[in-house]
C-alpha cells in the first residue's frame, strides 16, 4: 500500500548551477548593447530578413539549420525581416529587438559552460577537474564575444559538446538503463544539428562515428553478452547515429524549402524547373506552359553550363568577321551566342526539316528523343549552323552560326539531333522546363555547348558558342526555360508574337527531393564570394593568436569590441596539447618495451581523453589547412573549446598518476592557483574590448595591444 508521507530525495550539484548562472551573466548581461550592427550580423541579418519574408536564398557557407534557429530568435522577437543590412555600425531602429535577435546564440553559448562540465565527469574525471574546465570556458572571452552576438559559432559548438556528451553518457550507463538510448539519440540528433549548423560539423560527427565504431567491435567481441542483445544493440547504434541524422538532415532542408516559397535575389543560382517552383520571379513567366516541345514551338534554350550566372542561346544581325585579330578566317556567317540577359532575340522556333510550317499542328506533334530538327532564330529566321570551320575563340571547336547562304560552296549544315538525358523511357518527349536535352550536330556529330569564354568587342563580349566533339557530358545539356506553341508563319506576325508575354495561370512543381537534391549541390559547389578580408587569416596564426577582429567601434567614441581571446588560458591550452602529445608517445614507446606505467583504467581514460579532446582539436582544425576559401579567427573557437576541455583532465592526471611526492603536488596546486588567477586577470583585463565598455583611452588601449599583429583602434583627444 502507498506510504505517506511522500518523500523525494534529490541531489543538486551546486557547483553545476554556480557556473551555469555564472555563464548565463557573462553571456547575457545587457545583451542588446551595442544598438547597432556587430561584423557578421550584417550578413546574417540578410538571411534571417529574407526568412521572414519567405524569400529563397542559398548560402554556399553552411546548411540553413542555423539560419532557421537566427530566424527563429528574430520571429519570437518580432522582427518584421523590414531592415536593410548594408553595412557595419548601423543602429537598429526601436521597432527592432536586438535582444530578440542575438538570444539564442547567446543561450546556446551560456550553455556550452556547464556542458564542459559534464562533458568532463562523462570522461571520468573529478568534480574539481569538471569545474577547471568550465572556469576556462566561462573566461574565455573570444567565446564570450562570438555568444554575444547574432552569429552561429556559439550554436555550432553547443551542438557538437552535447553530441559528446550524449553520446558519453549512453556507454558509461548501466547497460539495462531505461534512458540509455534516449541519450543515443539525443547524440545522434545533435550530430545532425551540428551538420546542420556548418558543414564543419561533419568532421566531428565522424570521429564520433569512429569511436562508436570501436565501442561496437568490442560489444560484438564480448562473450558474456547474448546474440540477441549484440544484434538488438547493433541496429539501434545504426538507428540513432546513421538514420536519424540524417532523416533531420532532410528535415532541416524540407523546413527550409517549405519556409522560402517566394522568389528571391538567388534564383539565377538554381535551375530552372527549380525556379519556376517559386512564386514570383520565373515562375511568372513560365508557369503554366505547354509541358511537351512540339514542331512549330517557340523556346528558349538555357545552357546548363552558366553557372552561377545564366545564359541562353542567342543570335543577333551581326556576322562574325570575315577575319580575326591572329589572321584567322571565319565563315562570316551570322554570330551564335550565349547572352546573360531575357532577350527577344532569344527565341527560336523548332522546325521538322521535312515540312515547311513554322506553327503548331492540331493537335501537336512533340518532339522525342532522338529526333532530327532544325532551329530556327526567330527574329532573324537564320538556321542554327555548324561546320569545319575553327570557332572564334576555341579553334579545337567548331563554329556555330545563323547559316547564310553566300553562294561559295558552303551549304547549310543545320541539322540537329535532341538527345534527351534526362529521360526515362527511350521514346520520352522533349519536356519545358524538366528536360535536360543534349543537340547533337548530325553531319559532324559535334554538341552544342557553352565555351566558356568571352568574345571581343566585335561580340559585344557575349559568350561563344561552339560544337565540339569531344565533350563531358555534365557540361552540353540545355533546358527550354520559356516556351509557347507558335500560331504565326508570316514574319512581322511572329515578330509581334515573341514580344508578347507566355504567362498563362496554370500551376506545376517540382518534387521536394529534386530541389533538396539540386541544393545540395549548389552549396556545395557554387562559391558566391571568395575575396579576401583585412581581417582574415591563416589557421597557423590562430594557434599563436597573432590576429584579432575589430568587431564594432562607436561613430564617435573609443568604445569598441574585438574578438580577441584571453591570452593566458590560450597560451595554456597549447601548453597542453603539446604535453599531451609528448607523455602520449612517451607511454606508447614504454608499453612498446613492455613496461605499463599506467593501470589499465587509467590508460583508457588517458587514451578516451585523447580521442575526445586532441581527436576533436585536431578534426575542428586541420581541415582549415586544405581549405581555399576566406578564413577568420572566429574558425578556430570549436577547436579551442576541446583544448580547454583537456588542460584541467591533463593535471589531473598529472598529480593522480606523475607525481608521488606530496611536495611536487603541492608545487602542481599552487602552479594550478597562479594560473587560474593569470586568467581571470587575463578575463578582466581584456573585458572593455570583450563588452565595448567602459570606453577606454587612447593610452589604455595602446597597453592592450599585447602583440604588434593585433589591430585595436582608437581615437586620440
Amino acid at each position: 500500500m502507498l506510504q505517506l508521507p511522500l518523500v523525494v530525495t534529490a541531489q543538486v550539484d551546486v557547483v553545476l548551477l554556480l557556473v551555469s548562472f555564472l555563464s548565463l551573466w557573462t553571456r547575457l548581461t545587457q545583451l542588446g548593447y551595442p544598438n547597432a550592427v556587430v561584423f557578421d550580423e550584417v550578413y546574417y541579418g540578410q538571411f534571417v530578413s529574407l526568412y521572414m519574408k519567405r524569400v529563397f536564398f542559398i548560402d554556399d557557407s553552411g546548411p540553413p539549420l542555423g539560419h532557421m534557429i537566427l530566424a527563429l530568435g528574430a520571429y519570437l522577437g518580432g522582427f518584421d525581416g523590414n531592415f536593410v543590412w548594408n553595412r557595419i555600425g548601423a543602429e537598429y531602429p526601436s521597432s527592432v529587438s536586438v535582444v530578440g535577435l542575438r538570444l539564442l546564440p547567446a543561450v546556446c553559448g551560456s550553455l556550452c559552460v556547464p556542458l564542459v562540465y559534464l562533458l568532463t565527469l562523462e570522461l571520468r574525471f573529478s568534480h574539481l577537474a569538471a569545474l577547471g574546465a568550465a572556469v576556462l570556458l566561462l573566461l574565455e572571452n573570444s567565446l564570450i564575444v562570438q555568444s554575444r552576438f547574432m552569429l552561429l559559432e556559439s550554436v555550432l559548438i553547443f551542438f557538437l559538446l552535447l553530441a559528446a556528451f550524449s553520446y558519453l553518457r549512453f556507454h558509461n550507463a548501466a547497460p539495462h538503463s531505461v534512458f540509455r538510448f534516449g541519450w543515443l539519440l539525443l547524440s545522434g540528433a545533435s550530430c545532425a544539428a551540428a551538420v546542420g549548423v556548418k558543414y564543419m560539423g561533419v568532421f566531428s560527427y565522424l570521429l564520433l562515428l569512429g569511436v562508436a565504431s570501436l565501442h561496437t567491435w568490442n560489444l560484438i567481441g564480448d562473450r558474456t553478452v547474448s546474440h540477441l542483445s549484440v544484434c538488438v544493440q547493433c541496429v539501434c547504434r545504426a538507428v540513432c547515429l546513421l538514420v536519424v541524422p540524417l532523416l533531420l538532415y532532410v528535415f532541416w532542408f524540407y523546413v527550409h524549402l517549405t519556409l522560402l516559397h517566394r522568389s528571391g535575389p538567388h534564383d539565377q543560382l538554381m535551375s530552372s524547373a527549380f525556379q519556376a517552383s517559386l512564386e514570383g520571379g520565373l515562375s511568372r513567366i513560365t508557369q503554366g506552359q505547354p509541358l511537351e516541345v512540339a514542331y512549330g514551338s517557340q523556346v528558349t534554350l538555357r545552357s546548363s553550363a552558366s553557372q552561377p550566372i545564366p545564359c541562353w542561346l542567342h543570335s543577333h544581325k551581326v556576322n562574325y568577321p570575315i577575319r580575326y585579330e591572329n589572321g584567322r578566317g571565319s565563315s562570316h556567317q551570322q554570330q551564335v551566342t550565349c547572352y546573360p540577359f531575357k532577350d527577344v532575340n532569344n527565341w527560336w522556333i523548332i522546325k521538322d526539316p521535312d515540312r515547311q510550317d513554322l506553327v503548331v499542328s492540331s493537335p501537336p506533334r512533340p518532339v522525342r528523343h532522338g529526333d532530327v530538327i532544325q532551329l530556327l532564330h526567330g527574329m532573324t529566321s537564320r538556321f542554327l549552323n555548324s561546320h569545319d570551320v575553327a570557332a572564334p575563340m576555341s579553334p579545337h571547336s567548331q563554329e556555330v552560326s545563323g547559316y547564310i547562304d553566300f553562294n561559295v560552296s558552303m551549304p547549310a549544315q543545320n541539322l540537329w539531333r535532341v538527345d534527351v538525358l534526362n529521360r526515362e523511357a527511350e521514346s520520352e518527349s522533349w519536356k519545358t522546363i524538366l528536360s535536360d536535352v543534349r543537340l547533337v550536330h548530325v553531319n559532324t556529330s559535334a554538341v552544342l555547348k557553352l565555351s566558356g569564354v568571352s568574345l571581343p568587342d566585335w561580340g559585344f563580349r557575349q559568350l561563344e558558342v561552339v560544337a565540339e566533339k569531344h565533350f563531358k557530358s555534365q557540361s552540353v545539356g540545355w533546358t527550354v526555360e520559356e516556351h509557347r506553341y507558335g500560331t504565326s508563319q508570316e514574319q512581322k506576325e511572329r515578330e509581334a508574337e515573341l514580344h508578347s508575354p507566355t504567362h498563362i495561370d496554370v500551376d506545376r512543381k517540382i518534387s521536394f527531393w529534386a530541389k533538396f537534391l539540386e541544393l545540395q549541390w549548389k552549396m556545395l559547389t557554387v562559391k558566391l564570394e571568395d575575396s579576401e578580408h583585412k581581417y582574415s587569416s591563416s589557421p597557423l596564426e590562430w594557434v599563436t593568436m597573432e590576429t584579432n577582429i575589430a568587431y564594432w567601434l562607436h561613430s564617435s567614441t573609443n568604445a569598441q569590441i574585438h574578438l580577441i581571446g584571453n591570452p593566458v588560458s590560450w597560451g595554456v591550452a597549447n601548453l597542453s596539447l603539446l604535453a599531451y602529445q609528448l607523455l602520449a608517445a612517451i607511454y606508447l614507446l614504454r608499453r612498446r618495451r613492455g613496461f605499463k606505467d599506467l593501470p589499465d583504467g587509467a590508460w583508457c581514460q588517458f587514451v578516451c581523453l585523447g580521442c575526445v579532446c586532441v581527436g576533436g582539436w585536431l578534426v575542428n582544425f586541420v581541415p582549415f589547412l586544405l581549405m581555399e576559401k576566406t578564413l577568420f579567427l572566429y574558425h578556430y573557437l570549436p577547436a579551442l573549446c576541446y583544448l580547454h576541455l583537456l588542460t584541467p583532465a591533463l593535471l589531473e592526471h598529472t598529480h593522480t598518476h606523475l607525481l608521488s611526492r606530496a611536495t611536487h603536488r603541492r608545487a602542481l596546486c599552487v602552479c594550478v592557483t597562479a594560473v587560474l588567477v593569470s586568467v581571470f586577470l587575463s578575463y578582466r583585463t581584456f573585458c572593455p574590448l570583450t563588452y565595448g565598455s567602459p570606453e577606454l583611452s587612447a593610452n589604455q588601449l595602446q597597453g592592450l595591444k599585447w602583440r604588434d599583429s593585433w589591430d585595436i583602434l582608437y581615437r586620440r583627444r
